[in-house]
């Protein structure tokens, strides 16, 4: 099963630089999204139906802004759109689906980079903890595909001095990333790959992505318990409807 993690940065754009012809040569079972830009009835839903005819939408209450979607092939047993937690809702950050032997979130972390929002980003990063912690009672095995808006380690940003006082990179926001995936989950990518100069988001500025000066903020983190069923993970660097680029990982449903 190939799941794909993917900040769209407004999918309409996306659409129309080529993402259902990309979509339908990549043949993926799971495409999870992030930063949609959409209300669901400004959608042409039958675009998606023809590959992907289980469609789930949970969009920000603020129109043109965040919103997360999750596209499968497969039907899922259960469909859980938010955390039950308002302040997180109502900006459509968290999207989950279950299937017999795995559920799959699509999550889109908020960026801290606009003043008073990285003391959202810290309360978001803090809440959600709590909130996997007991969602990992009764669903163990989660795959959680997003935008952390982080980057772990300096092997994952381009320039981790220049960088070291910015959010994304702050020493709080990493600490807390690492202590999310010790929590019980594993750091798909960096399972398979070991090498630095991979990464998932440019800036639009200083043709940084022409020159690889990016960042991986993008990840499939997969709870430990599913470890023996990852095959691949891996980057598509090449797909260019985004600031973003797609994160890749294929595992066994069986």
């Amino acid at each position: 099963m190939k799941i794909i993690s993917y900040n769209v940065n407004g999918i309409r754009a996306a659409l129309t630089k080529g993402f259902l012809d990309w979509a339908k040569a990549t043949n993926a079972d799971v495409i999870c999204l992030q930063e949609t830009k959409a209300q669901k009835e400004q959608l042409d839903l039958t675009l998606f139906k023809e590959l992907y005819p289980h469609n789930y939408w949970f969009s920000a209450d603020k129109k043109g802004y965040s919103g997360v979607a999750i596209l499968s092939k497969i039907e899922p047993q259960k469909i859980v759109y938010g955390t039950g937690i308002d302040y997180m809702d109502f900006e459509g950050r968290n999207l989950r689906v279950d299937f017999d032997n795995f559920s799959v979130m699509s999550m889109y972390l908020p960026s801290g980079t606009n003043g008073h929002r990285l003391d959202f980003k810290l309360k978001y990063m803090a809440d959600f903890q709590q909130y996997i912690n007991q969602l990992k009672k009764t669903v163990p095995n989660l795959i959680i595909c997003g935008d952390y808006n982080i980057c772990h380690k300096a092997i994952d940003i381009h320039d981790p001095i220049r960088n070291a006082n910015v959010s994304g990179f702050l020493p709080e926001e990493r600490e807390w990333l690492d202590q999310f995936i010790k929590s019980g989950f594993i750091d798909s990518f960096r399972m398979f790959n070991k090498e630095p100069h991979q990464y998932s988001w440019w800036s639009y500025r200083a043709n940084a992505r022409n020159n690889n000066k990016g960042w991986r903020i993008d990840y499939n983190l997969v709870s430990e318990s599913l470890q023996n069923k990852l095959k691949r993970a891996y980057i598509l660097p090449e797909a260019k409807h985004s600031d973003h680029c797609p994160v890749v990982i294929e595992i066994e449903n069986n």
